[in-house]
C-alpha cells in the first residue's frame, strides 16, 4: 500500500489559506464558495497548468450536508431547526453526510493530479497518513476505521481511543482529486454532535428510509485539544500543514488565482447554487 510520501512527491505546492478571508471573487467566503473553489483549482491541476494544491479553510457555524441528506423526508423541519440555532446550511458536492463546521474546525484540501493512477483508497490513505505525520510529535494513537454513532461515519473516520475527531471525503474532477478532511481542533464537540442528532431526528420523524442515516451519539466525537489534553489552535495546525508538506523537500508558493481559475470558479459556483436551491427554498 502506498504511503503519503509515495503520493505527495511533487516539487512544488500552491498553498491557499482561506481561514480568515471574508470574500473571494466578490462572493462571501462561505462553504458554497469553498467547494466551488476546490473544483476550480481541481480543473487547473487536472489540466497541468497548476502545481498541486493544499488549501486550508474554515467557516462560522455551518452544517454541511451530503447529497443523501437532501433526500430526507422532512428536510424542511431539520433545516429550519438549524437556522433557528443560527447555523447556515448547505449541500456539498463531495461524498459523505452531515458534518458541523465552526471556527474550531479546520478543513484541509489536498488537490492532486493524475488520479487515473491513484485509486480512491490511495487518496484516503494518503490523507490519513499525512495527518498522522502532522501530529507525530504529540501522539501515535491516530487510527482510521468507522466510528459507529458519529456523524458522517465512514471507513476513514480518524479517531484516538475510539473518539472521532476527523473525517475524510474525496471528489474527483477530470484527472484531479480533491481529498478533503475536516479536523475538530477545539470547541464543544458534544454540542455540535447534539445539533446534528437533532437535525436527523426532525428530518426523519421516525420514518423508515432506503438510505440508512446515522444515529448520532455525541459521546463518540471529540476535539483534538480535548483528546490530547493539549491546547491546539487552528493557527498551530496550519503551521503543521506547512511543515508536513515541506518534509519531503517540497517548495511551497503562496496561491494566487489565475484568470482561468476565476472563470472556472464562476461556473462551479453556479452549479453549487443550483445544487443548493432545495435549501434556499426553505425560509429562515
Amino acid at each position: 500500500m502506498k504511503t503519503w510520501q509515495d503520493i505527495i512527491t511533487y516539487d512544488t505546492f500552491r498553498f491557499f489559506d482561506h481561514t480568515k478571508t471574508e470574500r473571494i471573487f466578490e462572493q462571501p467566503n462561505d462553504a458554497i464558495t469553498s467547494f466551488a473553489i476546490d473544483d476550480a483549482l481541481s480543473l487547473s491541476v487536472s489540466e497541468r497548468v497548476s502545481h498541486p494544491v493544499v488549501r486550508v479553510w474554515s467557516h462560522p457555524d455551518t452544517i454541511v450536508l451530503g447529497i443523501p441528506d437532501s433526500r430526507l423526508p422532512y428536510l424542511e423541519k431539520g433545516v429550519r431547526f438549524l437556522h433557528e440555532q443560527n447555523y447556515e446550511v448547505m449541500v456539498r458536492n463531495s461524498g459523505g453526510l452531515a458534518v458541523a463546521l465552526d471556527r474550531g474546525v479546520l478543513n484541509i484540501s489536498l488537490i492532486l493530479p493524475n488520479v487515473k493512477k491513484l485509486s480512491i483508497d490511495d487518496g484516503f490513505q494518503a490523507m490519513y497518513h499525512f495527518i498522522q505525520h502532522m501530529f507525530q510529535d504529540i501522539t501515535d494513537g491516530i487510527k482510521a476505521y468507522e466510528i459507529v454513532g458519529s456523524y458522517c461515519p465512514g471507513d476513514y473516520d480518524l479517531s484516538i481511543d475510539g473518539i472521532k475527531f476527523a473525517g475524510i471525503s474525496q471528489r474527483r474532477v477530470k484527472d484531479a482529486a480533491a481529498i478533503q478532511i475536516y479536523l475538530d481542533i477545539e470547541g464543544n464537540s458534544y454540542e455540535r454532535a447534539k445539533l446534528v442528532r437533532k437535525f436527523y431526528d426532525l428530518s426523519l420523524q421516525g420514518e423508515e428510509t432506503r438510505f440508512v442515516y446515522p444515529t448520532v451519539e455525541p459521546e463518540v466525537l471529540g476535539s483534538l485539544s480535548a483528546l490530547l489534553n493539549t491546547k491546539i489552535t487552528i493557527e498551530n495546525v496550519i503551521e503543521r500543514v506547512r511543515e508536513a508538506i515541506s518534509t519531503t523537500g517540497t517548495h511551497i508558493i503562496e496561491g494566487i488565482f489565475t484568470e482561468n481559475e476565476r472563470e472556472y470558479f464562476s461556473k462551479r459556483y453556479a452549479q453549487m447554487e443550483k445544487r443548493n436551491e432545495i435549501i434556499k427554498n426553505i425560509k429562515k
